[in-house]
């Protein structure tokens, strides 16, 4: 056989969607133990590491998937559908490596971006600190420099994945700062570090992501400054900022729809068929509820993919009231799509922990989508961003 004709005969590579599939199933397999555990799902990101979705926003030349933000948020979604911490453990992942392909030094990026790519590389977020929380663009802990050696002593009290992770992204005052917004980011590598646990995690959802405290002590080479000493305040406006506000949208939009999905499948059941009434019209206005909430929140999640992807500057009120709004209105509205279908189903199967509709864990999971930099401090700074664009300019 030629080499043309053997070339047809192999199956394509699969696409992120299908590799994605592969680590729902995984997760969802193991979803119901970890989250009543509060365990780290393992598993799943041994099928991450192993699909090489670790490495989807690493460029093909570093031997990544070379992937987009649009190929995150299809991950994410689907993900989602199985298992919210795992669609947030992989989306915060890929926030971090799509820091470091846009950011990082030739030689940190050499060195880090094919170990991300081949799955021996999770990376974790750092950015907490007691007395600020998820607040990203100051820092209270200060950077020390020791013969030419970054020196880190850094407690965060929150860190997904954090006891799990292989190396981590870290804020931290930039030496001699003179202000709390001269924030540098730096990688530090699970082996330049002592990290200590503080703390359990025992959340009311979200158990599986293992957002426990840690503290992180080391020396780091110069070199593994991502951007400028000081320059965190970019790479917040230009990646981190936007890819959380997008990547969480995604795993709520998931887990909203898988939900919509199970209970749309247990309706349809013959079972379900004889437990409901499928023409009472309160049935049927909820179910359509919870349809458009879905539907709305993924048009503005596409909507707003578009304009990261396409804005020249993504620091103009009108960008940042945009992806706000996605943030705001994705967690409002999942949640909201939630409860309409325990309302639809009822106590059997909307609210009881072994009902097969999952409606009971995905509501504790997405109660925390306002929490996770609160709503309400966004709607603040919208507040003072829509007085900076008194034109009211859409496009």
């Amino acid at each position: 056989m030629s080499d043309a004709a053997a070339a047809l005969t192999e199956p394509a590579p699969a696409g992120p969607t299908a590799l994605a599939g592969r680590v729902a199933a995984v997760a969802a397999e193991h979803a119901a133990r970890h989250d009543q555990e509060a365990s780290f799902p393992v598993e799943a990101l041994a099928e991450l590491r192993a699909t090489g979705l670790l490495g989807l926003l690493v460029p093909a030349g570093h031997g990544g998937l070379g992937g987009d933000v649009t190929d995150l948020l299809d991950a994410a979604i689907r993900i989602g559908r199985a298992d919210m911490s795992v669609a947030m453990i992989f989306a915060m992942h890929c926030q971090q490596v799509a820091a470091v392909v846009g950011h990082a030094g030739p030689q940190l990026r050499a060195e880090l971006l094919p170990e991300i790519a081949a799955g021996r590389v999770y990376l974790a977020s750092v950015t907490t600190e007691a007395g600020k929380g998820g607040h990203l663009r100051t820092a209270q802990a200060g950077l020390e420099v020791s013969d030419g050696d970054l020196v880190v002593d850094r407690f965060a009290p929150i860190v997904t994945g954090g006891a799990h992770a292989d190396g981590f992204l870290v804020t931290m005052l930039r030496p001699g700062a003179g202000s709390p917004n001269q924030v540098s980011l730096v990688y530090a590598h699970r082996d330049q570090l002592t990290v200590t646990a503080s703390g359990d995690w025992q959340p009311m959802g979200m158990r599986a992501s293992h957002s426990a405290p840690l503290r992180l002590e080391g020396r780091l080479p110069g070199h593994q400054v991502v951007g400028e000493h000081g320059g965190f305040g970019r790479i917040a406006a230009e990646v981190f900022g936007p890819l959380a506000h997008l990547g969480w949208s995604a795993s709520w939009l998931g887990t909203a729809s898988g939900a919509l999905s199970g209970v749309l499948t247990l309706l349809r059941s013959k079972d379900g068929r004889q437990r409901f009434n499928l023409d009472s019209e309160l049935l049927l206005s909820r179910l359509g509820s919870a349809r458009q909430r879905v539907d709305a929140v993924h048009a503005l999640l596409r909507q707003t993919a578009q304009r990261v992807a396409e804005a020249d500057d993504l620091s103009r009120p009108r960008n940042q009231l945009l992806l706000n709004t996605l943030k705001i209105t994705a967690a409002e509205q999942c949640h909201a799509v939630v409860e309409d279908l325990i309302d639809a189903v009822g106590l059997q199967h909307g609210y009881l922990k072994d009902s097969p509709t999952g409606l009971e864990r995905a509501l504790r999971d997405l109660r925390s989508a306002a929490l996770n930099y609160s709503n309400d401090r966004l709607r603040l700074a919208d507040g003072r961003l829509a007085l900076l664009d008194p034109e009211v300019r859409l496009a």
